[in-house]
């Protein structure tokens, strides 16, 4: 999709865990709430989601987590299961997989490990589904290729609903430090900070949410 790939097979953990767990200071911020919430802006294989389910569990964390998600162009079934068996054990793929829809249109919503693992994607464009959401938000993922290959994606209507959903605390991470991203952030009221990358991406970006 777009010319680009979902993660690198070597190292994709590794990479999850650099760009998206550290970076936003997970797991050590799951146990300070009750409900923690992430959303991510690309879905993929499902493997942000599975890294951070599993970092929730180690942490021993009491609540639960949400964690949302949008994708445009849905991987089936058939193609997740290799993807992610490179990762995971069988039965935690397939227990992830068993829910996962056939019919991947529109808000689908999930329910693992008895109700602290809640899984919202929303199957569609981001730029509609995302002036849905009314929950607040305590860290992004900002996933779904980089702005060059999908520019639709890192869209003023990103940005502007990041604020709307952000409080103070919240945090984000993403692999690009691309400046329409960083400064699509910084006027939506993000302090952003450029840091390493992972591997051989020299720069990505991080930052929280600090207002206008």
């Amino acid at each position: 999709m777009f010319d680009d790939i979902y993660f690198s097979v070597e190292d994709g953990r590794a990479e999850t865990k650099h760009v998206f767990l550290d970076s936003n200071n997970l797991p050590l911020r799951f146990i300070e709430k009750d409900r923690f919430t992430i959303c991510e802006t690309g879905f993929g294989t499902g493997l942000n989601f599975l890294m951070a389910w599993e970092a929730f569990l180690n942490a021993a964390a009491k609540g639960v987590l949400h964690f949302i998600s949008f994708e445009k162009y849905p991987l089936t079934r058939e193609e997740i299961e290799p993807a992610l068996s490179h990762f995971f054990d069988k039965s935690f793929v397939d227990m992830f997989l068993e829910q996962y829809p056939q019919d991947c249109t529109g808000l689908k919503e999930f329910d693992y490990e008895d109700g602290r693992i809640r899984l919202s994607i929303y199957f569609g464009d981001m730029n509609d589904a995302i002036c849905d959401i009314k929950e607040e938000v305590n860290a992004w993922f900002l996933d779904g290729f980089a702005p060059a290959k999908n520019p639709d994606m890192w869209s003023n209507t990103l940005f502007e609903n990041m604020a709307r959903l952000s409080v103070e605390g919240t945090t984000f991470a993403t692999f690009t430090a691309a400046g329409i991203v960083r400064r699509g952030l910084e006027a939506s009221g993000f302090h952003v900070e450029k840091v390493k990358g992972f591997g051989r991406k020299r720069d990505m970006i991080k930052g929280h949410y600090i207002g206008t």
